[in-house]
Formats: structure tokens, C-alpha cells, sequence
């Protein structure tokens, strides 16, 4: 059976060329006895019996180099009635020299032309559409009107368009569309689209809901149909709040690019709203040829690549073909797989896994020294900051002393850039974490300013990242597949969220940025996080994309800031305000400069202090001295000076 409809599918198009022709025939006929009456059969024979075959053959050489027969009739569009239009005209375009060297045109009546022109463009369409509507018309009658889910859809663009069509002829999934909410407020409300009535703005969502179901049309669920891209974090926040007393789970279409590849295949699945999403803002347009022209044809560098945001940055330089990838990683399994996952996406990269400490300074430059990579992307670090408080001397000997470990190490090899990732916490630190990081900025900062410039030092600070190690959206998703309660330290804390994916390129786009030789050395860069976001609030919605109630059938419970932890971070100091870069998405700041000679002195008697026990007086007040922001010198106005372009 398939085979016979394999051999059927390679014959339509000869069929379809075939009908086509056969009606160019008919179409001259009928064009010449609309014009002439019944003197076709008796004056004008001859223009009829010579034009008829030679227009025929003209319009078989029109379809042929246009195409008109590949055309799935089931999907006929205005598309496709654009090319009959073309294909006519072409038609008649390679009619006229042809006729005119047979008889000059002889009692060929020229009125009969335009007249053609239309009752092909009828005969050509006209069964097209009639099969269309045929085909939708038996698709949509296989599943009964009333079996079918009823949903509403927000967005009143090209996905509510795309979606309505294709539901209206896709058996295999069984949506009956309700109605259209605009999620911008453009006074729609009584339009259609495509015969679905667009009901109103989704602020009018209750008074919808209310007037469907007196309507019989209540509908059980809601689709958003706008791309990911162009989610309004906000505005998704406002539609799972109105939802939620309905009971509704909310879904969203996938990617257009994905969309009719998958009603063809009958696979379409509908993408649950995440958290993401909810979050999420309008993506930045990322420039991929500067990407290419950073990373192409080099060699780079990764610690920390099995970790959150090392493995997606390794991913994505993966994808931007280097000449050589090298990925460095202290944890045996957290290396085998990304090892394994960068193997398998990319089969022909050049790439070695090294394990290897960056609190080891021997084995770090050794590292370095013999693969000598163009650029080092240092991502490195211990991140918790509970963990942190407890073991001061571990995360000094880690995130402070191992970046000076890496930074010597990409000095002594000549490494072009090395990219130091940060975070928020190093601002004002309070934890111990937050502290080791901004001693770790300081570092790179100095050697940036005083370095022998061969090498570029940038760093880029951002605040967190969804899914990351430790973060607080994967201890939601666990607590909440237990039944809950939900663990929120403050009632006030709030904190700036950003993609693990979105982060990496603006790193990327920063690196590109600084990597050009552009900017001042010593700056900070920054990533817009937008605005900060409650955790509260985060675990309210998540609370209500599963479909629950908080504080009713889970709970959402307070258990006091933890040891380092501040109610709101931020992104500067104060007096040291950000500024915008020509890149979207990336600021700028310059803290505070500490000279090269005290901060390499400072490190040095800290990494004693580290290794001479986890707490010592010793540890604590240089981490103390740090955190008053004493290792400031008085030169430090001569520094500034010395902050010039490269």
C-alpha cells in the first residue's frame, strides 16, 4: 500500500500539468465563443483550430518554467494564485509572437485576449480551491464539534493566523478555537480572524470566560501564541494571575520556524508556559559574525566547563567552530559529560578534556603553557553561597587565589583575552562568596591596567541564572514535586534573572567587544538583567503553572535570610554608576582600581591565611580589611589617569 502511494504522490505533479494544460485548451475555446457567439464555428474556425494547440503550448512551456504543477493543491494559497497570475500572463506573453508568425494574426480577434486571461485564471484556481475546501471539510468533520477541546488564544498576530488554519484542517488534533485575545491593546475587539472573533484585550480574560460559558463555549485551556522571543515577562506574570481562578493550564505554540513542519507531520505539540517565560523580555539581536571573528580558526579555553554557565559557554563556542577547544574541569563525571555531549553534537571538533584544579597553580599553567589557547574563558568557582560562609578558606583558595592562578597562567602563555565571569554579589559584598569575587575582579582588573598588554583581561558581571547549580527555580521545582512547602527566605528578597543561554552570548558579545581592543583596561562590563524580580512572586507563579493555589494547596514558607544574604543586590556601587556601551544589553562600570604591586601582596598573605586554617584571625581580617574596601592606595587618582583606550 505504501508502495502504490508512493508511485500515486510521484505522479500528481504530471497529473496536475496534465489538468492544467487540457485547461488552457478549454479556456481558449471558451474566451474565443464569449467574444465571437456562434460565428467561432463558422468565420473565425481557422483563428480557433490554428491558436487553440498553440496556446496550449504555450501555456505548457508558461507552467513548465514557472513551476504552477508542483504545488500541493491541499495547501493552495494566495501564494499560489499569485504564480497562476504569472503563469497566465506568461502564457499569453509567448502566445502573441508565436500566433503572429503563423497568420500575422489574421482575423484573430485581439479582445478575445483579455478575455482569456480571465477564464484561464478561473479554470486554473477554481478547482484548486474547490479542493482545498473539500479536503478541510472532511479533515475537520472527523472529529465531532463537540469532542473537540475548546481554547482561547492570546495574541492577535501571525501565530493565532497560523494556528487557526491549521487546526481548521488537522484531524489529528483536536482543538476547537474559541475566540482571540489581543495581547496588545490595538481596539480589535469584533474583528476576526480567519471567521474567529477576536473577543477583546486578555484584561478583559474574566468577562470573556464569563460570557463564553453562558455561550456553551467555556474553553479549558489557553494558548499564547506569540514566539518565546517576544514573551513579555510581565505581561505573562498578569496572564497566569487572571488564569489561575479558572483552573486553566496555559500552553504556547512553538517556534513559527517549527510550526508547519509539524502540522504537516500531524506531531504539533503544544510547549507548557515555564518560568523562563515568565521572566523573560524581548531577546537581544546578537551580532554572530563578530562571534565567528572572535573564535573561528582559534584556540579557546574553558574552566569550569562542566559546571552551568561553563558547559553552555563550551557548547556554544563548540558551535562557533574554533580551532581547538580545550576544556578544563576538577570533577571527573562533570567532565566525561560534557566531554561526551560536545563529542556528540560535534563530531568533527578538535577538543581535549584536561582534569585539573585551578587551586592547583603548577597544574593550571602547565595546562595553559602547553596548549597556549588564544583566548580563556575563566568560569570557574564556588558559587553557594551557605556552603561559602562555612568554608571561608576553600572559597578564598578557589575564587580569589585560583583566578590569580589562571590570570598568571594566561599572562606567562600570551593568551590574547582571558574573560573572567562574575556575578552581582562581588557589589557591596556581605557574603563571603560575594567577597572572594570581587577580590578576584580586583585582580584581573590591576593586571589588565599594569600588565604587559599582550593579554586583555575582561570581566563581565552578571546576577543569576535560571537552572544554575544551587539556584532557587530547581529547590522549587524539587519541593513542589514533594508536595511542598515552598522556601523563601524573606518575604522581601528579590533577585536579577537571566537564561543561562542569553548570559553566554552577551559574554560572548562583550568578549568580541573587548577582544577588538575597544574600551578602557580596568572596566567591568555588565549585563542588563532587567529588573529585579521577588522570590515571593517566583514562587507564587510557579505555584500556579502547576496548576495549584499558593498557600491553599501549597504552602509558601519564610525561613529567615541566611548567613551573607541581602535582601536586593545589585549591579554597581553607587558612585560608580553604569554606563552604556554601543552594544544592546551590555553596560559598562569602572570600581574602584587597586594597584598591581598590593593586590599581588594582599593575595599572597591571603592564600597563607587560606591554607593555614578555615577560620583563622588572620583569614578573617584580611577578608575583613577586603570587605571595608581598604586596599585602596593613595595613588589611586595617579591609576585612574592611567586608564587610557589600548
Amino acid at each position: 500500500m505504501k508502495r502504490f502511494s508512493a508511485r500515486f504522490d510521484h505522479i500528481l505533479p504530471w497529473l496536475a500539468f496534465l489538468h492544467d494544460t487540457v485547461m488552457a485548451g478549454l479556456a481558449f475555446a471558451l474566451a474565443m465563443y464569449l467574444r465571437v457567439g456562434g460565428a467561432v464555428l463558422d468565420t473565425y474556425r481557422l483563428p480557433l483550430e490554428t491558436g487553440l494547440p498553440i496556446f496550449m503550448l504555450s501555456a505548457a512551456i508558461s507552467f513548465r518554467l514557472l513551476g504552477l504543477y508542483r504545488g500541493l493543491w491541499r495547501y493552495a494559497s494566495g501564494r499560489d494564485l499569485t504564480s497562476i497570475v504569472k503563469a497566465v500572463l506568461l502564457a499569453l506573453l509567448i502566445f502573441l509572437p508565436l500566433m503572429f508568425l503563423k497568420d500575422r494574426l489574421e482575423l484573430f480577434p485581439r479582445q478575445v485576449l483579455p478575455i482569456l486571461a480571465m477564464v484561464l485564471l478561473v479554470l486554473l484556481a477554481g478547482p484548486r480551491l474547490l479542493y482545498r475546501m473539500a479536503k478541510d471539510h472532511f479533515a475537520g468533520g472527523r472529529i465531532e464539534h463537540s469532542r473537540r477541546t475548546p481554547v482561547l488564544l492570546i495574541g492577535a498576530g501571525d501565530g493565532a493566523e497560523l494556528f487557526i488554519r491549521a487546526m481548521a484542517g488537522n484531524a489529528a488534533h483536536p482543538y476547537r478555537v474559541v475566540g482571540v485575545l489581543d495581547d496588545v491593546k490595538r481596539n480589535l475587539a469584533g474583528r476576526q480572524i480567519r471567521d474567529i472573533k477576536i473577543l477583546g484585550h486578555v484584561d478583559d480574560l474574566p468577562a470573556v470566560i464569563e460570557r463564553l460559558g453562558r455561550q456553551g463555549d467555556r474553553p479549558q485551556r489557553l494558548i499564547v501564541t506569540r514566539p518565546s522571543a517576544e514573551l513579555d515577562g510581565a505581561a505573562m506574570r498578569r496572564l497566569v494571575d487572571l488564569a489561575q481562578p479558572f483552573g486553566f493550564t496555559i500552553a504556547r505554540l512553538p517556534a513559527l520556524t517549527e510550526f508547519r513542519d509539524a502540522v504537516a507531520d500531524g506531531r504539533l505539540k503544544l510547549q507548557p508556559i515555564e518560568v523562563v517565560d515568565l521572566l523573560g523580555r524581548p531577546q537581544v539581536v546578537h551580532d554572530i559574525s563578530a562571534l565567528r571573528a572572535m573564535v573561528a580558526d582559534r584556540k579557546v579555553l574553558v574552566t569550569g566547563a562542566g559546571g552551568t554557565i561553563g558547559g553552555e559557554l563550551t557548547r556554544q563556542l563548540a558551535a562557533l567552530s574554533p580551532s581547538r577547544l580545550v576544556l578544563v574541569e576538577h570533577g571527573e563525571f562533570a567532565l566525561y559529560n560534557i566531554g561526551q555531549a560536545i563529542g556528540h553534537e560535534h563530531p568533527g571538533l578538535n577538543f581535549a578534556t584536561h582534569l585539573g584544579d585551578i587551586r592547583d597553580r603548577a597544574r593550571i599553567m602547565t595546562i595553559i603553557l602547553d596548549e597556549r589557547p588564544d583566548i580563556v574563558f575563566h568560569a570557574a568557582a564556588l558559587k553557594h553561597l551557605p556552603l561559602a560562609e562555612i568554608n571561608p578558606s576553600e572559597c578564598v583558595l578557589t575564587n580569589a587565589i585560583g583566578t590569580r592562578n589562571v590570570a598568571d597562567a594566561a599572562r606567562a602563555a600570551s593568551v590574547k583575552a582571558m574573560v573572567m565571569i562574575s556575578t552581582d554579589k562581588a557589589v557591596h559584598p556581605s557574603s563571603i562568596m560575594g567577597l572572594t569575587k570581587r577580590i578576584a575582579e580586583t585582580y584581573c582588573q590591576a593586571v589588565d591596567v599594569d600588565g604587559d598588554r599582550q593579554t586583555r583581561f575582561v570581566t563581565v558581571r552578571f546576577g543569576n541564572v535560571l537552572g544554575s547549580t544551587g539556584s532557587v527555580v530547581p529547590l522549587f521545582e524539587r519541593q513542589l514535586a514533594a508536595g511542598g512547602p515552598l522556601t523563601v527566605t524573606h518575604p522581601d528578597v528579590e533577585r536579577y534573572f537571566m537564561t543561562c543561554g542569553e548570559a553566554v552570548q552577551l559574554v560572548l558579545q562583550t568578549v568580541a567587544h573587548g577582544f577588538s581592543g575597544a574600551g578602557e583596561r580596568g572596566r567591568i562590563f555588565v549585563l542588563d538583567m532587567g529588573e529585579p524580580v521577588k522570590i515571593v512572586d517566583l514562587a507564587r507563579q510557579m505555584i500556579r503553572l502547576a496548576g495549584l493555589e499558593p498557600d491553599r494547596d501549597i504552602e509558601i514558607k519564610f525561613t529567615g535570610l541566611r548567613a551573607g544574604e541581602k535582601l536586593t543586590e545589585r549591579l554597581s556601587d553607587e558612585d560608580e554608576p553604569l554606563l552604556p556601551t554601543e552594544l544592546p544589553g551590555i553596560l559598562t562600570t569602572s570600581p574602584q582600581l587597586v594597584p598591581y604591586s598590593v593586590i599581588t601582596a594582599f593575595l599572597d598573605r591571603l592564600a597563607d591565611a587560606a591554607k593555614a586554617g578555615s577560620k583563622s584571625p588572620e583569614l578573617m581580617a584580611l577578608l575583613d580589611q577586603a570587605r571595608r574596601n581598604a586596599l585602596a592606595d593613595p595613588v589611586q587618582s595617579e591609576l585612574r589617569k592611567r586608564l587610557r583606550p589600548v
